[in-house]
């Protein structure tokens, strides 16, 4: 039990490394306590105990199910990438050695929303094609991918017609709308309902989210695309060089 005593080591700290113990001795796949259980185990109230254990889901050692629990996971494999270079999590996958395959797809053509003609240059009317899927390593959600595309460029037909999971390999098969480059805005997200239930996890857990315009060379936005990582299953990274 975690006691707010006197001594040097912080409360969070004691925390922790109680928590930790408790995981250790977890084998993979299996179940935690309940949180009410697992809060009186350590001595703690469950905000605390919460707040503790979103540190161990951003390092990918737990997930929580929505009304099921919490589950010791530690991914055997982790998909490493530079994020100098644009390519899909398939290519990287295969790269890498890991083997990913597409979960639940989606594919629906609709009215575009305010963000959507901001981002893609569309008019008041326009349409969008979406294609929403989750992305499965090892046969547990680690991803969910929404890609939206001017309907004008690309309809379901279009998309169904030659899609293996990933869009970017699509437009590259395709080539009538060639991609040169991508913008991209990483931030740390916390899960909303949708996206919770495509990974199996809780509303309001921490993502990794890539926020992201796909140009044509011609210098269009093709793609505006929301990307959500589960912590844990990915490790990007940057090279830097000294000006």
């Amino acid at each position: 039990m975690v006691e707010n005593s006197n001594n040097r080591v912080p409360l969070s700290q004691r925390l922790h490394e109680e928590l930790a113990r408790v995981i250790e001795a977890t084998d993979t796949g299996g179940r935690l306590p309940t949180e009410p259980k697992l809060a009186r185990q350590l001595g703690v109230s469950r905000a605390t105990l919460r707040e503790a254990m979103r540190t161990f889901e951003t390092q990918g050692l737990i997930r929580r199910r929505q009304g099921v629990g919490t589950f010791v996971v530690r991914p055997k494999h982790v998909l490493d990438s530079g994020l100098e270079v644009l390519e899909s999590i398939e290519t990287l996958a295969r790269r890498t050695g890991m083997h990913v395959t597409s979960g639940e797809l989606k594919i629906d053509q609709r009215h575009a929303n305010s963000e959507e003609r901001e981002t893609l240059e569309l008019g008041e009317e326009a349409s969008v094609t979406q294609v929403s899927r989750v992305i499965l390593a090892e046969k547990h959600p680690v991803a969910y991918l929404v890609d939206v595309l001017p309907a004008d460029l690309f309809s379901p037909k279009d998309i169904k017609a030659g899609f293996s999971g990933s869009v970017l390999d699509l437009l590259l098969q395709r080539g009538d709308v060639q991609p040169v480059n991508s913008y991209c805005e990483i931030a740390a997200v916390a899960a909303a309902s949708e996206v919770a239930r495509a990974l199996n996890i809780q509303r309001g857990d921490a993502l990794l989210l890539f926020k992201s315009r796909l140009f044509s060379v011609e210098g269009r936005v093709i793609d505006f695309s929301l990307s959500y990582f589960l912590p844990g299953s990915f490790r990007f990274h940057v090279v830097r060089h000294l000006a």
